[in-house]
């Protein structure tokens, strides 16, 4: 007899609310960590990959980020068998979960622990860099808006320190 597996997020729900800014967990998506050719692994996905470090790609609910010359990190789905393929495509979806912060005091709250300009990044580009001491992947959406991507281990203290900050 099997039993229905339910998936408990590490933070809460409910969104922290502050002045100018909220913090809310982003919906649950299969994210998947991509090594390889961009032509390749373009292929199997069926996702515009980015070809420059720190552009992000984001058609029909997908989201690409390119973290390095061979690597991108990818919510949303892959499309075909990597088997065969010179490539490496792992899903990272227990791995980590995603926050979007938004508002207009976004950028300030994320700098109060990272050390990037974050106002003068722009709109479609994202890193992998720190909140204090934890690695995070920042990505800016909009203006006043950004996704930040932590490994699912270290949720909850990021949580806490967003919200003390």
């Amino acid at each position: 007899m099997s039993e229905a597996v339910a998936r408990i997020e590490p933070v809460a729900s409910a969104p922290l609310v502050g002045d100018g800014v909220t913090v809310a967990l982003a919906p649950v998506m299969t994210r998947y960590n991509l090594r390889g050719s961009a032509s390749d692994l373009a292929t199997l996905t069926q996702v515009r990959l980015p070809t420059r470090i720190g552009d992000v790609g984001d058609a029909s609910g997908d989201l690409a980020i390119m973290l390095g010359p061979d690597e991108w990190l990818l919510i949303g789905a892959v499309k075909e068998d990597s088997a065969g393929q010179p490539v490496s495509i792992v899903e990272v979806s227990d791995r980590q979960i995603g926050f979007d912060v938004i508002g207009p005091r976004s950028a300030e709250l994320l700098m109060s622990g990272c050390p990037l300009d974050l106002e003068r990044m722009a709109v479609g580009r994202g890193t992998r860099t720190i909140y204090e001491t934890v690695e995070i992947v920042v990505i800016k959406r909009a203006p006043d808006a950004f996704r930040v991507e932590v490994w699912r281990s270290f949720a909850p203290w990021l949580w806490a320190a967003l919200a003390q900050a």
